[in-house]
């Protein structure tokens, strides 16, 4: 049987690989990166682990019409679309967040990694 670490390391590292080589351009620190991406990829990622959402965008949409809940969030929080909540046999285990496409895009990629790292 193998660590559990271990797996969910080679499911992270196959998830940021995926990212990287599906991209239509540079996203987070890759070259040719705005310098902000990188912050906001963390903050996606940070907001979709710490949230009861499964992504920025489900926060976002949840929070919409209430300017106080907004406000009362952790000031590290983002509603930048991009932040998506990885799972484990039901089990968040973390998150992604990608950036430095449009945010549907960024979306788009977590999202598919995601999903395509779970089979490997």
């Amino acid at each position: 049987m193998r660590d559990n670490g271990r797996v969910r390391l080679e499911r992270a590292r196959a998830i940021v690989d995926l990212v990287v080589s599906e991209a239509s351009g540079p996203v987070a620190t890759m070259d040719g990166a705005a310098p902000d991406t990188r912050l906001n990829a963390q903050r996606k990622a940070y907001t979709a682990a710490r949230s009861d959402a499964r992504t920025t965008r489900e926060l976002a949409a949840k929070v919409l019409d209430d300017p106080v809940e907004r406000a009362s969030f952790d000031p590290f929080f983002t509603f930048f679309l991009g932040g998506v909540a990885v799972f484990d046999g039901g089990v968040r285990i973390g998150a992604v967040g990608v950036s430095g496409l449009p945010g549907e895009v960024d979306e788009q990629l977590a999202v598919a990694a995601i999903e395509r790292s779970a089979g490997r």
